[in-house]
């Protein structure tokens, strides 16, 4: 697993790996993986410079570390470094797990329409997410310009460091009802794995809320156990 892009997040695919294992495989046993964490600036830098040639090798270089640790797989525990995954999977020595494949096949599987998209803003303007829920004939939607900046900036100012603040998950809640109101959606994909470490639990007002994190730490399980 690539982790550290958020710290935060990858503590929780741990906890969740290891949890998820464990109520399937009932012999007392426990998953072993390898985390490599990287350093969540380099990746920061690389998108505010819209240098994703240098991200997608950056990222390629510290996955090249992990079949070198013995895994047979990866994944790397983030949504926004998914914006090169199409280019650094082919290269991969080992197959890669994708956030966003993982996602969509479970908002097919609860058959869901029409989803609101949050996360950083690299995620909510690029096209990685769409491209793959067009395919099952899911539509997303983002949020105003005004309510990207707020997620894009508590994100960072306050989610990746661990920050969880009750006036923040009102503010999140809002853009939801808002959306809700106005856009007709039946779903929330929180593509920032911080984002569900503030909004805790399946479902809003009726709303269902994709914790992609969860998704793709059960798609690991899925593969560990297969």
């Amino acid at each position: 697993m690539i982790g550290g892009v958020g710290p935060e997040s990858t503590i929780d695919y741990y906890k969740n790996i290891i949890a998820m294992y464990r109520e399937r495989q009932r012999d007392g046993s426990y998953p072993q993986f390898v985390i490599n964490s990287i350093d969540l600036k380099k990746g920061i830098d690389f998108m505010k410079a819209d240098n994703l040639t240098a991200m997608a090798d950056y990222l390629l270089e510290e996955i090249l570390k992990l079949p070198r640790g013995g895994a047979e797989f990866g994944l790397i525990a983030a949504n926004t470094p998914h914006i090169v995954f199409d280019d650094i999977a082919p290269k991969s020595p080992i197959p890669l797990i994708s956030i966003v494949e993982a996602t969509c096949a479970h908002a097919k599987a609860q058959k869901l329409k029409r989803l609101a998209l949050f996360g950083t803003r690299y995620t909510m303007q690029a096209d990685f997410y769409p491209k793959v829920f067009s395919r099952e004939g899911i539509d997303l939607v983002v949020p105003e310009p005004k309510d990207q900046d707020y997620i894009h900036e508590k994100y960072f100012a306050e989610l990746v460091p661990g920050i969880f603040l009750p006036e923040t998950r009102a503010g999140l809640l809002a853009i939801i009802d808002r959306m809700k109101a106005g856009s007709d959606i039946d779903g929330v994909i929180l593509a920032g794995t911080e984002i569900p470490l503030i909004l805790r639990g399946e479902s809003h007002n009726g709303i269902a809320l994709l914790d992609t994190g969860k998704i793709h730490c059960q798609a690991a399980v899925n593969e560990m156990l297969s």
